[in-house]
C-alpha cells in the first residue's frame, strides 16, 4: 500500500464510522432523543384590581381637575366599569398574551372616549396634561 491510497481511505473510513455510530443507538449522537420536551409553564395571572382603585382614582381626578359633583359621580361609574372589564379580561386571557393586550387596549380606548364625553374637551385636555400629577398622587395613596 502506498501513502496516497491510505490517505484516501481514511476519510472514507471515518465517514463510514460516523454513519455507523449515528445510525446506531450511540448516546453521543442521540443524547436528547428520549427526554420529554420541556413543559410550557403559563405565567401566573395578574392580580385583580381592587374595586376601591376606581373610587380612589375618581377622587384624585376630582381634586386635581376640580370636577363638579355630578362629573365626579360619572367618572367614578366609568372607572368602576373599567376596573370590572379589566379584571374580567385578566381572568379570560393568559398574562402577557396578545389577546389580553388587545382586550386591554379596547377597554382603555372605550374608557377614554367615555371620559372625554363626560369631562368635555377642556377638562379632558387638562386631564391629559395633569396625568403625571394624578399618577403621582395615586402612588402616595
Amino acid at each position: 500500500m502506498n501513502t496516497a491510497s491510505l490517505s484516501l481511505r481514511r476519510p472514507a473510513a471515518l465517514g463510514l464510522l460516523l454513519l455507523a455510530l449515528a445510525g446506531s443507538g450511540c448516546s453521543i449522537f442521540h443524547r436528547h432523543r428520549h427526554e420529554p420536551p420541556p413543559a410550557a409553564v403559563a405565567p401566573p395571572p395578574a392580580a385583580p384590581l381592587p374595586p376601591t382603585a376606581a373610587r380612589d382614582l375618581a377622587d384624585v381626578m376630582a381634586d386635581v381637575l376640580k370636577l363638579q359633583p355630578d362629573q365626579t359621580g360619572k367618572v367614578r361609574q366609568i372607572l368602576s366599569e373599567t376596573v370590572a372589564e379589566v379584571n374580567a379580561a385578566r381572568q379570560q386571557h393568559p398574562a402577557q398574551s396578545p389577546e389580553l393586550t388587545a382586550a386591554l387596549t379596547r377597554i382603555n380606548t372605550a374608557s377614554e372616549g367615555k371620559l372625554r364625553q363626560v369631562l368635555g374637551t377642556a377638562k379632558y385636555k387638562e386631564l391629559q396634561a395633569k396625568r403625571p400629577q394624578i399618577q403621582a398622587e395615586m402612588q402616595r395613596r
